[in-house]
């Protein structure tokens, strides 16, 4: 009996704090934009990550980064088809636009790695964030991003280098 109060308290918490569907502002151009620019730079690492295991094998931290990476565009795709945007394949994937940019040491892919996700970070913080934030869900997502970049990706391409 317990339990199932606390499990309908829960549950009744969760609704009450959910932002209501009428209060969802329209997307305007920049924030697609945004939405747009997001996607493809996560399908960038996603890309550059798995070409690197094609080179290398399955290496930490490229391993487990990449699949963070496939998680994020995911929830960018949510995003963007909440919003009605179209959602483009990932046409870097196995490119050899991007399997031309794998140097040829694992350390120098590692020191890649630590480039990017600081540039990843710069893109959100600068970029990404102000440009979406009259858009609450958005801001969430893209700050949680921005978060796994700095706090868990690039820590982890700085200890293989």
């Amino acid at each position: 009996m317990q339990s199932r109060f606390f499990s309908n308290a829960c549950l009744l918490l969760i609704a009450l704090s959910a932002p209501p569907l009428y209060a969802r502002q329209p997307l305007d151009n920049a924030a697609k934009t945004a939405l747009q620019t997001a996607l493809h730079d996560e399908y960038h690492a996603e890309a550059f990550y798995a070409a690197v295991i094609e080179k290398f094998g399955q290496v930490a931290p490229f391993s487990h980064i990449v699949k963070a990476e496939q998680n994020h565009a995911h929830a960018l795709a949510q995003l963007m088809q909440k919003y009605g945007i179209p959602i483009p394949p990932n046409v870097l994937s196995g490119s050899v636009e991007i399997k031309n940019t794998v140097p040829a040491t694992l350390k120098a892919a590692c020191k890649m790695g630590v480039d990017a996700e600081i540039a990843n970070q710069a893109l959100y913080e600068k970029t990404l964030l102000p440009t979406v934030s009259a858009h609450q869900d958005i801001t969430l997502v893209f700050q949680r991003l921005r978060d796994a970049s700095q706090n868990n990706h690039l820590p982890a391409f700085k200890q293989c280098q």
